[in-house]
């Protein structure tokens, strides 16, 4: 008898590529001429997840994030990853926003993906393994199309699969 084939599910973004497209998105305000001389900056900084913009206006901060976003598709980031939640902090003539980046499974979003999955897969087997949820099937195939159907299920927030065996 074959093996079963495996995947999990994840909530996870590859740390260089995000590095990358943080970078790219910094060196284009930078040097783009409606930022020069308004004390935009962009940070990312990797211990704590978290973006962080700055600018003296608001409406520097929506460019800057614009900017942001048009790199995170350039690098194939889902824009589900950044939580634009939080407000904008003003003092002393600077904007200030941090976006933190979402990341990981919780038990709401993993019991969203398992009730999906026995929905419209009643053959394969989930499990919820802290932040992945791992699918098991007899067949490649079915795991392929569940993979089809996760990727275009319209989730609030972003999936990967990873251990595809």
């Amino acid at each position: 008898m074959a093996k079963d084939a495996s995947l999990d599910i994840v909530s996870e973004y590859d740390l260089s590529t995000m590095i990358n497209a943080c970078d790219q998105a910094a060196r284009e305000i930078a040097t783009r001429y409606d930022f020069q001389g308004t004390g935009a900056k962009l940070v990312f900084d990797r211990d704590t997840s978290k973006i962080e913009l700055e600018a003296n206006s608001e409406l520097k901060l929506e460019a800057m994030i614009g900017v942001l976003e048009s790199k995170f598709i350039k690098a194939g980031l889902s824009l589900k990853f950044l939580d634009k939640s939080e407000e904008i902090s003003e003092n002393n003539m600077v904007a200030r926003k941090t976006l933190p980046l979402v990341k990981g499974l919780d038990q709401t979003k993993a019991k969203q993906i398992t009730a999906l999955i026995r929905e419209k897969f009643p053959k394969v087997k989930t499990q919820i393994q802290g932040e992945a949820v791992r699918a098991t099937s007899s067949s490649r195939d079915e795991l392929q199309s569940l993979m089809a159907t996760l990727r275009s299920a319209n989730f609030d927030f972003p999936i990967s699969f990873n251990n595809f065996r």
